[in-house]
């Protein structure tokens, strides 16, 4: 799998946003400064001046001019799904070789590879846990042990019998 920088630091950004946003008042937001951002996140300034640009486009953010100015949620936390900040800066999870949609597998023949429907399926899981995950589950750490280990316990009982046969 493949999540590029852009969609890391997109996402770290925003999180930070939505963690240094809020008001003297519940329910109130104050823009953050990209310069703050970068700061905290150690992220170059100018990278973060970009990711935003596209997030402000993406409908994700909004931006304050002037003193005191800087960058809010363009709606509450738990609605911002992971999913759509890493969309919104043009990165899409990719989990094969193959172009996402295109009819040419990745193989010098131009066929599918045979583990190719396996990758693309986890590519689909990827994108069904980033847009179950809130920004404000980010922010709230309520993240680890949302994904369930499987628990198939035909599968416990065949290594079982598999263990106990040797």
């Amino acid at each position: 799998m493949r999540l590029s920088t852009k969609g890391r630091y997109a996402v770290m950004a925003m999180a930070d946003l939505a963690g240094n946003a809020a008001g003297p008042q519940l329910g109130e937001s104050r823009p953050v400064a990209l310069a703050d951002i970068a700061a905290r996140q150690d992220i170059s300034l100018s990278y973060l001046e970009q990711l935003f640009a596209k997030l402000r486009r993406g409908g994700l953010v909004t931006s304050v001019r002037g003193p005191g100015g800087g960058y809010r949620l363009s709606r509450p936390s738990g609605e911002l799904r992971i999913a759509d900040i890493i969309l919104a800066v043009d990165e899409p999870i990719s989990t094969t070789r193959c172009k996402t949609g295109g009819s040419k597998g990745c193989t010098k023949t131009g066929a599918r590879c045979v583990t190719h429907d396996l990758w693309e399926e986890l590519g689909q899981q990827i994108h069904v846990f980033l847009s179950s995950v809130s920004l404000a589950d980010v922010v709230e750490r309520r993240v680890l042990g949302r994904a369930k280990p499987c628990n198939d316990s035909g599968f416990a009982d065949a290594v079982a019998d598999v263990v106990a046969a040797e």
